[in-house]
């Protein structure tokens, strides 16, 4: 018999089974505290509960937890963590240290549906979401392994691993609201952003739903004919769709946005690609723009533009008033970068 997952409760549910196991109403917020905020995963480690109720909560509940698979540390410092999910399933998080920050990029998804032609991931097949106690797990891991390694908590979070956020939406927000919570991990709304391939109608409700955290759409291509060849998604949310989902999440939350766009040579890194990704600048309230370097990947054989095409690229979209960031790669030596998760190991 599969017994229902503790973590799964509301608050109220909580209560009320508390209420009728004969216990007294604190022990729910005691139960709570160790689920979220002492982060236990298992109910002998609830050590202020009595035995009784430790066995009885053992036999009416499962308490299904994230296990740490693999980790594998960058020439760089970053480190991977392959993790294993309660069905045998695999997803991979990424630990980014830098002076003043420790970055973690987690996952939504098991595997993609989007087939982006440049990720590693696209390239799987997506077994299933991520339930929000699942994505929740992977912040503490990562947190754990950021103290381990160094010294520091986590200050940011990325939806930028495997998976699309958005086509996982309400597993997503519910973990987002307790990595936030002061009685979870605490974290800033403002420290979280999450990144979508662009998906307009669900951006438009992160702005209907008064979302605090940032977002980052991976743009790629700046005219729908080369994103439809490189980025599939396109052909349902166009450039056009995606301009207009940006201009009403800014309208409705005036969060920070920013654009991200992966210089693949002689597919986007012309001059008129730089000019026309300026003419998109211009259309969204976007913050930045985060050029990306390429990291290869077995399933496809794009190249890296050479150094001096970048900086023209980079020099072209800083003369037309673009506020735009070179973000070097990161553990691509353990396939740890950005488009390489792909549980290889």
């Amino acid at each position: 018999m599969n017994l229902p997952n503790i973590r799964h409760l509301s608050e109220t549910d909580l209560q009320d089974y508390v209420a009728k196991a004969g216990e007294k109403s604190f022990r729910a917020r005691q139960i709570t505290e160790w689920l979220w905020l002492k982060h236990a995963h298992d109910f002998d480690a609830m050590t202020n509960l009595s035995q009784s109720f430790r066995q009885q909560l053992k036999q009416e509940f499962s308490l299904p937890a994230l296990q740490t698979d693999l980790v594998q540390q960058s020439s760089d410092g970053t480190v991977k963590s392959r993790f294993r999910t309660y069905d045998g399933h695999l997803i991979e998080g990424v630990l980014i240290p830098a002076e003043d920050r420790k970055t973690a990029c987690v996952s939504s998804q098991i595997g993609c549906s989007l087939t982006c032609k440049f990720c590693a991931t696209g390239y799987m097949e997506r077994k299933r979401n991520l339930q929000f106690d699942e994505i929740y797990d992977q912040v503490v891991l990562i947190n754990r392994s950021s103290e381990e390694n160094f010294g520091k908590k986590l200050t940011n979070i990325v939806f930028m691993g495997m998976g699309e956020p958005l086509l996982n939406y309400n597993e997503v927000m519910k973990a987002i609201a307790r990595i936030t919570d002061p009685e979870g991990m605490g974290m800033s709304p403002r420290r979280i952003t999450v990144s979508t391939a662009g998906v307009a109608k669900q951006i438009k409700k992160l702005g209907d739903d008064q979302v605090r955290f940032k977002l980052a759409l991976s743009l790629h291509a700046a005219n729908d004919s080369k994103r439809n060849q490189i980025m599939p998604i396109n052909e349902t949310n166009n450039i056009k769709a995606l301009t207009e989902a940006l201009r009403y999440f800014y309208d409705k939350t005036g969060n920070e946005i920013t654009l991200e766009y992966i210089l693949l040579q002689g597919v986007n890194d012309s001059e008129t690609d730089a000019m026309e990704l300026v003419k998109i600048y211009r259309q969204v309230p976007a913050d930045l723009v985060n050029i990306i370097e390429y990291n290869p990947i077995e399933a496809f054989r794009f190249q890296r533009p050479e150094e001096s095409a970048i900086q023209q690229f980079m020099r072209l979209l800083e003369k037309n008033g673009v506020n735009a960031r070179l973000r070097r790669s990161r553990g691509k030596d353990i396939d740890a970068a950005c488009g390489q998760l792909a549980n290889k190991g």
